[in-house]
C-alpha cells in the first residue's frame, strides 16, 4: 500500500467515526441490550427526522404466546438526559399506535391519502422519550397464540402483562433502566395507568433493582363507576343534550353502582343517544362528525356505561380532520409499513384495527374504582395529575370532578385560570398529592384538539410545577 492509499484509508476511517450516531456509550449498550433489531430505519412516506425510533415485540407470557407491541420515539435533542414516558390508550381494546402516536402526542400525523406522514410540531417527544404500548394482547399488533385470551380478559391481566413488558423492555434497553419513568394515557387508561403504577410499586418493594417511577398523568379518565356515570348523565343534561324528563328517568331508574345496568336503564341510554343527542360526535360535542358522502355518520357507535368503551370514534373542530382513524387503518395495514415497524411478524389472522370490538365485548374484569390506588400512590410520593377536556361527553369533566372529590384532599393552590399563548388554556386546582386541570375547548383526546395547550400541560407535569398563571 503506497502513501496515497494509506492517506485515503485514514481519511475514510476518520469520516466513519465522525458520522456515526451521536449516542456516546449508548451505542455499545444498544448492541448489548438487543435493541439493534428493533431500530426503525425509516417509515414509508416519513419526513427526515433527527431522532431515533425503535419498535417490535416483547413476549410477556411464553406459555400462552402473548406478545405486546411497542413503538419508541426518542427525543431529538439530548435523549439520554430526558425521561421515559409510557403512553396507553383505553377502550378497553384501543391502540396507542392509532391514537396516542398517530393523532395525539406522537411526532407524526398520517396524511389524507395514507400515503405518508408529516410532522406534528407539538409532539411530546420534544421533551421526553415516548414509548407507545399496545396493551393488552389483542390490541393493534399485540397478539396471543391462545385465542381464549381474547374472549376473557380484563384489568388484572392487562396490568400484570404490562409490568412484565416494562421489566423485559428495560433489559432490552438498559440505558433506560435508571431513567425517570412516567406513565400517561386517557379514557379507559384511567384504569391501566394507575394499575400499572401499582404493579410497579409492588415490584419495587421486592427487587434490588427498582424501576424509577416518578408520576402518572391521565386525561378524561374512567375513574369510579358510580361517580363517572352520575357525572356523565349530569353533563348531558347541563349541556342540553337530553331533556329534563330523560334526565329524571335516568337518575331514578339506573343504579350507577352496577357493572351492568338493567334493561330498562339501557333502553333509556339508547333512547337518549338515538333520539335526543342527534348526529353529534360524542367525544367532542361541538365538532363536526366524520360523515359519508350521503351525509350520514360514517360510524354508528354505542357507549356502554360504566365501561364507556372507546369504539371507533370520530371527531373535530375547525382546522382538524374528523376522519383520521380511517387513514390510520389504511396506513398500518400496508405490508411495507408493517415491515418497517417489525410488526405482524407472525401473520396475525385479522386486520389491524384502531380498536378491538372482540376485546371490548369480552372485558370481564374491571375495578369498580381506582380511587383506592390513587391513595396508595400518593402515600408513596408518586406525582398524580388528572386533566379533562371540557367538551367531551363520554368521560366528561363533571364525572372526573365528582370522582376526585371523594378523595377529600386539602387544597394547596385554589382554583385559577391557566394560560398558554396569553389565552386561557383551562382551569386548575392543586391539592395535597394531586393536581387537577381542565383544558378549555378540548374533547376526549385533549392533545388532538388542543395540541399547544396539551404540550404545556405535559411540560408542567414533568417539571412538577403548577400551570402558568399568566
Amino acid at each position: 500500500m503506497n502513501q496515497t492509499q494509506i492517506f485515503l484509508h485514514v481519511v475514510i476511517l476518520l469520516l466513519m467515526v465522525l458520522v456515526r450516531p451521536s449516542y456516546g456509550t449508548a451505542k455499545t449498550q444498544e448492541e448489548e441490550g438487543g435493541e439493534a433489531a428493533d431500530r426503525i430505519l425509516e417509515l414509508p412516506g416519513q419526513p427526515k427526522v433527527l431522532f431515533h425510533q425503535f419498535s417490535g415485540y416483547v413476549t410477556v407470557n411464553k406459555v400462552a404466546g402473548r406478545a405486546l407491541f411497542y413503538w419508541l420515539t426518542e427525543a431529538p435533542q439530548n435523549p439520554l438526559t430526558k425521561p421515559l414516558v409510557i403512553w396507553l390508550n383505553g377502550g378497553p381494546g384501543c391502540s396507542s399506535v392509532a391514537y396516542g402516536a398517530s393523532e395525539e402526542i406522537g411526532p407524526f400525523r398520517i396524511n389524507k391519502t395514507a400515503s405518508g406522514l408529516y410532522i406534528n410540531k407539538f409532539s411530546w417527544n420534544t421533551v421526553a422519550n415516548l414509548l407507545f404500548l399496545e396493551t393488552p394482547a389483542g390490541v393493534g399488533f399485540s397478539y396471543s397464540n391462545r385465542s381464549t385470551d381474547l374472549l376473557d380478559t380484563g384489568d388484572r391481566r392487562t396490568a400484570q402483562d404490562s409490568l412484565e413488558f416494562v421489566i423485559q423492555w428495560l433489559e432490552r434497553f438498559p440505558r433506560y433502566k435508571n431513567r425517570e419513568l412516567y406513565i400517561s394515557g386517557e379514557s379507559y387508561a384511567g384504569h391501566y395507568v394507575p394499575q400499572l403504577a401499582k404493579e410497579i410499586m409492588n415490584y419495587n418493594a421486592k427487587t434490588k433493582h427498582p424501576i424509577n417511577l416518578k408520576g402518572i398523568m391521565v386525561g378524561n379518565a374512567v375513574t369510579d363507576n358510580y361517580y363517572d356515570n352520575l357525572g356523565t348523565v349530569t353533563y348531558w343534561w347541563s349541556h342540553a343534550m337530553i331533556s329534563d324528563q330523560t334526565y329524571r328517568q335516568l337518575i331514578s331508574t339506573c343504579d350507577f353502582h352496577r357493572q351492568k345496568e338493567s334493561d330498562e336503564c339501557e333502553s333509556l341510554y339508547s333512547y337518549a343517544m338515538d333520539q335526543e343527542f342527534g348526529n353529534i360526535d360524542q367525544y367532542n360535542i361541538y365538532a363536526p362528525p366524520c360523515n359519508n358522502s350521503d351525509g350520514s355518520s360514517a360510524i354508528h357507535r354505542t357507549i356502554r356505561l360504566p365501561h364507556l368503551p372507546r369504539h371507533l370514534a370520530v371527531r373535530q373542530l375547525s382546522g382538524y380532520d374528523p376522519c383520521t382513524e380511517k387513514y390510520a387503518e389504511i396506513y398500518y395495514n400496508r405490508p411495507d409499513v408493517q415491515k418497517a415497524l417489525h410488526a405482524n411478524t407472525t401473520g396475525i389472522s385479522y386486520k389491524w384495527t384502531a380498536c378491538s370490538e372482540v376485546l371490548n365485548r369480552n372485558w370481564n374484569d374491571t375495578d369498580v374504582s381506582v380511587l383506592p390506588i390513587y391513595r396508595e400512590l400518593m402515600a408513596h410520593g408518586i406525582r398524580i395529575w388528572v386533566f379533562s377536556g371540557d367538551v367531551d361527553s363520554v368521560v366528561p369533566v363533571t364525572a372526573t370532578r365528582y370522582a376526585l372529590a371523594q378523595l377529600k384532599l386539602s387544597t394547596k393552590i385554589p382554583w385559577y385560570p391557566w394560560y398558554v399563548k396569553k389565552q386561557v388554556g383551562g382551569w386548575t386546582e392543586v391539592y395535597e398529592g394531586l393536581t387537577f386541570a381542565t383544558v378549555r375547548g378540548a374533547g376526549h383526546e385533549v392533545p388532538l384538539f388542543k395540541p399547544r395547550a396539551a404540550l404545556q400541560l405535559f411540560k408542567s407535569f414533568l417539571a412538577g410545577k403548577p400551570l402558568p398563571k399568566s
